[in-house]
């Protein structure tokens, strides 16, 4: 069962369809970490053309889920209520499988380092326990 439901997570962060990358909070752990899912199907309006033929979730989606998971961690505390998560950094990206229509991704960001706005976090993603990208995140709070 879900912590959080799509709606719920709308009233976290500010994203949108068709830029909400999330459909669940799986585990929530406010300031600390966050587990999401993102069932990824054939109606995704990427797919249009990343790439016909053979679609494949972009990588910096990818790690735009991982953010948004990551702010759905740092914006579940209360004195952040109302504010948002913005990109600072990304470092050490690595994608190192693919990610295709009928996986379901898993995303997991653990908040490492809070010093006032400006906070970083480790981020995975994994289909059927396999790690298919991975990144650093550093993000500012406004």
């Amino acid at each position: 069962m879900s912590v959080l439901s799509a709606k719920e997570i709308m009233e976290i962060i500010p994203h949108r369809q068709p830029f909400m990358l999330i459909d669940t909070i799986e585990e929530l752990e406010p300031g600390v970490r966050a587990v999401g899912k993102k069932c990824v199907s054939y109606n995704e309006p990427f797919f249009a053309g990343h790439f016909p033929g053979e679609p494949v979730m972009p990588g910096v989606l990818q790690i735009e889920a991982l953010a948004q998971v990551g702010a759905v961690a740092i914006l579940g505390l209360p004195e952040n209520k109302g504010k948002t998560a913005y990109f600072a950094a990304i470092n050490n990206a690595k994608f190192k499988g693919k990610v295709v229509p009928g996986d379901v991704l898993m995303l997991e960001t653990e908040i490492i380092k809070v010093k006032g706005p400006i906070g970083v976090g480790n981020a995975k993603g994994t289909v059927n326990g396999k790690v298919v990208v991975s990144a650093e995140l550093t993000f500012a709070i406004s």
